[in-house]
């Protein structure tokens, strides 16, 4: 889908100097394209202003001679709330009619499998009954859909993977941008979800598409029952979650990071490789790999248990 960039600024709101370009995407500023549409809403990425290939950036009239000459500054003071609103244009169109998928050899369908248009399935891949397969999706070699799962449009599922029960892939993240008024404007989700190949995946777990770009689950990866995996989270070969894990979006984990149950992440943080959280564990900031850490916030083990011998001395001498 290709607009005019005045088509898009009329129906927002924003006045723009420049040429009418056209425009295809929205996408960060460190890797849109010049067809592409981006945002500055925070002073600690200012570096990459001048770098940016973008076509054009909503960004605040106080940044905008930061940006190279090629780039046309759509100037608001409400950058995320013009993207929400711009994100619409390329929201994938949802329709009821889907088609006939594209099956490699060996392939065993259930009957009740409803496909949507351009499915490509590779040799030997089982979808067992219930299951939802979007447009535009493609399932590996080798791959198993038990009942019930849903795999949203644009969806990658790789080689040799198990899909339990309930599971959703590539559903919307949780993305809204507030007005002054405190209404929540959907930002469409218009990235994809991928898994590499030897995945499995547990049941009713959500994994939700990227805003823009990929939601990644790295090969050989094990989630257990109902996990949360968040919008542009990069999860490094071979983790390992336990049930109830809940990252939030734009978390990266490093290879084999093993995560207890309960656990979880905040934002727009990296875990580095070989590392473990207990079960419980909250990570409120980044974490250097191949140690272990627990407790809220989450700390080295070895602090945490000497926190807690402290603790309970304490109280304990409450009581005397």
């Amino acid at each position: 889908m290709t607009y005019k960039l005045s088509e898009i600024t009329k129906d927002i709101g924003i006045d723009f100097n420049g040429n009418d370009i056209d425009i295809d995407g929205i996408h960060t500023l460190s890797d849109a394209t010049s067809t592409q549409l981006s945002f500055f809403t925070d002073a600690k990425y200012a570096t990459q202003l001048s770098e940016t290939n973008a076509g054009a950036v909503f960004i605040d009239k106080k940044y905008a001679d930061l940006l190279p000459a090629s780039t046309i500054a759509l100037i608001t003071d409400e950058s995320y709330l013009k993207l929400a609103h711009a994100s619409k244009f390329f929201a994938h169109k949802v329709v009821t009619k889907g088609g006939n998928p594209r099956l490699g050899e060996g392939c065993d369908i259930d009957k009740s499998v409803c496909f949507g248009n351009n499915v490509t399935l590779g040799d030997n891949v089982t979808v067992m009954a219930g299951c939802y397969v979007g447009d535009n999706v493609t399932v590996g070699n080798h791959t198993l859909l038990h009942p019930n799962v849903t795999l949203y449009h644009g969806s990658k599922v790789g080689e040799n993977c198990i899909i339990h029960s309930g599971t959703v892939i590539g559903c919307d993240g949780y993305g809204f941008a507030h007005t002054k008024e405190g209404e929540h404007i959907k930002i469409y989700q218009n990235g994809i979800a991928l898994l590499e190949n030897d995945i499995e995946i547990g049941a009713n777990c959500a994994i939700d598409r990227a805003v823009f770009g990929q939601t990644i689950i790295r090969k050989g990866t094990k989630l257990d029952n109902l996990i949360q995996i968040a919008h542009n989270c990069d999860l490094g070969e071979h983790t390992l979650l336990a049930s109830q894990v809940g990252l939030a979006g734009s978390t990266t984990l490093g290879r084999n990071v093993t995560m207890g149950g309960q656990s979880a992440s905040a934002g727009h943080l990296e875990i580095g490789a070989f590392t473990t959280i207990a079960g419980k564990g909250g990570v409120t900031k980044s974490l250097e790999g191949k140690k272990m850490y627990a407790g809220f916030p989450a700390v080295e083990i070895k602090v945490w248990r000497k926190m807690q011998a402290s603790l309970m001395r304490l109280v304990k001498g409450k009581k005397k």
